[in-house]
């Protein structure tokens, strides 16, 4: 279906996402699959340069991207952008602001458009790209390259409707318009666990509402960045709109968000990380001139509450897609199950028979639900976490991987603790993994007050057929996206916006009708004849 409306009442057609998605069990997806994978195989080990402007420099430092699955596999070498590089990022990303800035949003907007249409094309490249950067199932892989082509199609959409900006009171003799401008330069920061679909949002909705940028992707997946940055000049963006500066957060990520000429900073990561960017953007600097913005999407602990008299299978199949969907490496992803008594026993064990028929290995290989977790980092804190649960809970599935990280892989299977305190230690901090505390809850009010016990707020469940407690829980379940009898995961851009309360983040709700709002500044202009 073509992109623009017939006439010419409306720029583009109304907006629809990138779904369903392929059914790999079906012939034609697995062969396209399986034929990106080879190809992609092919390409493992490249180095990609750090892109300012029309520069591309090959540092002497260098980030070697792994495949978790496979430790020994090289799948690229990224140039690290020493700090000092900063201002020359800065330098072009300002020398790039004038023109990009005077385009009209529906020029801005065609330029993601063709975007979107290169990367539709090469879909399952982008998915096998993230298949071994990241250990992604390539269900979990082809629904972040699609969740990508839906924030540009979307953001498109969206700025030609800021761009009208909007209508005020009448007044007699004068002529009174408010619309928006853009802010100027930003710094995006973006995480591994969606490493195409975040990275491109947050950098294209900055990019569409007239900023230019400098985008530092997560060291684990800077790979994916770089092959980005290369669909960037197909689509025919100017030099310096998107800068690409790979490295470390210590080190590169803090001379940005130093910067006082950076204007925002959107970023999407650990609480830890997002509190100290927040302090950091909110100090003045010498000669700054302007208050600069934080966008924060900083993570959750994510509950599904179950309440009495609800059907076992289908809220069972639920809560392990939740839980347990790539690795649990998702800020959405449930850890807390929280389940009325009279069903507590029932459906824990319809949780862990169907968490059982999960087939952890290497993502390359068709039919694998759980590849393995990003880095030997992230295998040792989640297994000290599954250490804790073993002194809170009792051990009901899992716990049967080494302590330690090893060269054929960072597996960790489903791991289960039942009888699980609500203050505990695994009830309470984000493990960011495949682990999942089950909780018995006396009745509704004890549930809801287990769930909001945390101080985060991201996103959250109810399986329940009891209308009041579903109406209690759109006012009093407090998390920033609420589903009810569903999975608390696969947020859909335009459908679901997402962003959380409390610890959370800033509730920035990408994907939404107010996200391109954080990126632009409104003016007012009167004038009397």
């Amino acid at each position: 279906m073509s992109i623009f409306q017939k006439g010419n009442k409306s720029m583009f057609t109304p907006f629809q996402n990138e779904y369903p998605y392929p059914n790999f069990s079906e012939e034609r997806p697995r062969k396209k699959m399986e034929e990106a994978l080879q190809a992609v195989a092919g390409q493992l080990g490249k180095l990609y340069p750090v892109c300012l402007g029309t520069s591309r420099i090959e540092s002497t430092e260098r980030l070697v991207s792994i495949n978790p699955a496979k430790p020994h596999q090289v799948v690229g070498q990224v140039c690290t952008a020493p700090p000092e590089l900063v201002e020359k990022a800065v330098l072009e990303a300002e020398r790039a602001y004038p023109a990009w800035s005077s385009l009209s949003p529906e020029v801005r907007a065609r330029h993601l458009v063709k975007l979107a249409a290169i990367l539709r094309r090469r879909i399952y490249e982008f998915s096998a790209w993230m298949v071994y950067e990241v250990s992604k199932s390539w269900s979990e892989a082809y629904a972040d390259v699609a969740e990508a082509i839906d924030f540009l199609e979307y953001y498109a959409r969206e700025a030609v409707r800021w761009g009208q900006g909007k209508p005020t009171v009448d007044f007699p003799g004068e002529e009174n318009v408010y619309f928006y401008l853009p802010l100027g330069v930003g710094a995006v920061i973006a995480p591994w666990n969606f490493p195409l679909a975040i990275l491109t949002g947050m950098t294209m909705a900055a990019v569409v509402a007239g900023n230019t940028v400098i985008v530092k992707p997560a060291e684990q997946s800077s790979v994916i960045a770089a092959k980005l940055m290369e669909l960037l000049d197909l689509a025919g963006f100017p030099p310096g709109v998107v800068n690409l500066m790979p490295g470390p957060g210590e080190t590169v990520g803090e001379a940005l968000t130093a910067h006082p000429k950076i204007r925002f900073v959107a970023f999407t990561g650990s609480k830890e990380v997002g509190i100290h960017i927040y302090q950091k953007v909110a100090t003045v600097q010498p000669n700054q001139k302007f208050l600069r913005r934080a966008i924060l999407e900083m993570g959750g602990k994510d509950a599904i509450i179950v309440d009495d008299g609800v059907g076992l299978d289908t809220t069972a199949t639920e809560i392990v897609r939740s839980a347990f969907g790539f690795q649990g490496q998702k800020c959405s992803a449930c850890s807390r199950l929280i389940v009325h008594k009279n069903l507590y026993e029932p459906l824990l064990q319809k949780v862990i028979e169907q968490a059982r028929r999960l087939r952890v290995g290497d993502p390359a290989q068709y039919g694998i639900d759980m590849g393995a977790v990003i880095d030997a980092d992230a295998y040792r804190k989640i297994q000290s976490y599954i250490a804790i649960g073993k002194t809170e809970g009792e051990l009901v599935m899992g716990g049967v991987d080494p302590a330690e990280p090893d060269e054929t892989g960072y597996f960790i299977h489903p791991t289960i603790f039942r009888d699980v305190a609500p203050n505990a230690r695994i009830a309470q901090e984000e493990i960011f993994g495949p682990v999942l505390a089950v909780i018995k809850a006396d009745d509704f009010d004890h549930a809801l007050e287990i769930a909001n016990s945390t101080e985060y707020g991201l996103t959250g469940a109810l399986f329940s057929y009891n209308r009041e407690h579903i109406e209690r829980a759109r006012r009093e379940f407090h998390v920033g996206n609420l589903y009810i009898n569903r999975k608390c995961t696969g947020a859909l851009v335009g459908v679901q916006p997402f962003g959380g309360f409390n610890m959370s983040g800033t509730d920035s709700k990408a994907g939404g009708p107010d996200y391109l709002g954080l990126f632009l500044q409104a003016k007012s202009v009167s004038e009397r004849f």
